[in-house]
């Protein structure tokens, strides 16, 4: 017999086995990857998007056998695509500033979240009206500086929302543009209340702003993302910005602090919602669920230092200092008047366009 041949054959038939089962897995692959289904989840990029795309995501997806893909855009972003497919959405869940979150609500854009166990471990503060919206993380606007320039002017940190009016930093103030950002919305609301005026009434602010606060500013500036740039390059030294915006910062090294406010700084939190008449509303709502899960808030406050609005999320480290500075600064926090607020604001984006920020 010849040995080699039939060598040859067991080798030819190990070979086709080999390949009829690659084939049968590559077929089987094939048709689970058909049958993943797949959710867009619109939020703020940067860090946060990182922070859950790494370390939050792939746990939910290993869960449901689905894929969870990121929208990136700010919170106005976000709303406008939402609102431009509201008959057929193109994503499944949105985050958005609490602001920003009712004005969604009442666009009739978010769906109830159904009732389930993280939803009712969450601070009451995070649980929207008619449970139409949760809070992911919460935050708050107050003072951030250039640490690198204070130390070498020799200035003492800032303690005052009315510091942005010091003369001694003339051209060196960075405000966010009111009509684009929740931290210039924001900034400017507590000014205005410090002048005598409410969340209904910004005569004060408007009147004053020209004389105190508004010949220091270097730029308005439609978002956040230029801040990293203008402190290092020396431009800016003040601006109004939240702490865990301040901390992603500092991990990159770019010389910033936090400073409270003594007048209060102003509560901020992301909420999310499932967006209504969406194509998977059953996973929806389990990405929503999931999302408040200890396990989920705790990663995002590890990686993305976002303060979790579930008290069962584990603090460890930095992350258990964050969660305690938050919450003393949370005592004289101030939580706006949304209605009011965005009822009239129309109206004061294009007087701040035509008299501020000209």
């Amino acid at each position: 017999m010849n040995f080699a041949f039939c060598s040859n054959v067991v080798s030819l038939r190990r070979g086709l086995l080999a390949a009829a089962a690659a084939a049968t897995a590559l077929a089987a692959s094939g048709s689970a990857v058909a049958q993943t289904k797949t959710l867009y989840i619109g939020m703020n990029g940067g860090t946060m998007e990182k922070a859950y795309t790494q370390y939050v995501f792939p746990a939910f997806e290993k869960l449901h056998g689905a894929r969870v893909v990121v929208v990136p855009g700010t919170s106005s972003d976000i709303l406008a695509k939402a609102q431009a497919n509201k008959d057929k959405p193109q994503m499944h869940v949105m985050f958005l500033d609490d602001g920003i979150m009712v004005r969604a609500m009442g666009m009739g854009l978010c769906e109830k979240q159904k009732p389930n166990p993280h939803l009712n471990d969450i601070y009451p503060a995070a649980r929207f009206k008619d449970d139409l919206a949760s809070g992911v993380s919460l935050g708050m606007t107050g003072i951030a500086y250039n640490t690198k320039m204070f130390a070498e002017k020799g200035w003492a940190a800032p303690t005052s929302w009315m510091d942005f009016a010091d003369p001694k930093y003339k051209g060196k103030v960075v405000f966010q543009s009111m009509p684009s950002s929740s931290f210039g919305l924001h900034g400017f609301l507590m000014f205005n209340r410090i002048q005598g005026g409410n969340d209904k009434n910004v005569e004060p602010g408007f009147a004053n702003w020209a004389k105190t606060i508004g010949p220091n500013v270097l730029e308005y500036i439609p978002s956040s993302a230029k801040i990293s740039e203008m402190v290092q390059t020396g431009e800016a030294a003040l601006f109004p910005l939240t702490p865990t915006a301040v901390a992603a910062l500092k991990s990159k090294g770019i010389p910033v602090e936090y400073a409270q406010p003594k007048e209060g700084s102003v509560v901020l939190m992301t909420g999310q919602c499932v967006i209504a008449k969406n194509s998977e509303p059953e996973l929806a709502q389990k990405l929503a669920e999931f999302l408040l899960s200890p396990l989920a808030q705790a990663n995002v406050l590890q990686f993305g230092a976002q303060i979790p609005t579930n008290p069962k999320a584990p603090a460890v480290g930095e992350g258990a200092e964050q969660v305690a500075k938050i919450t003393q600064w949370m005592k004289n926090a101030v939580t706006l008047d949304w209605d009011s607020v965005n009822a009239n604001r129309p109206a004061w984006n294009t007087r701040w366009n035509k008299t501020i920020e000209r």
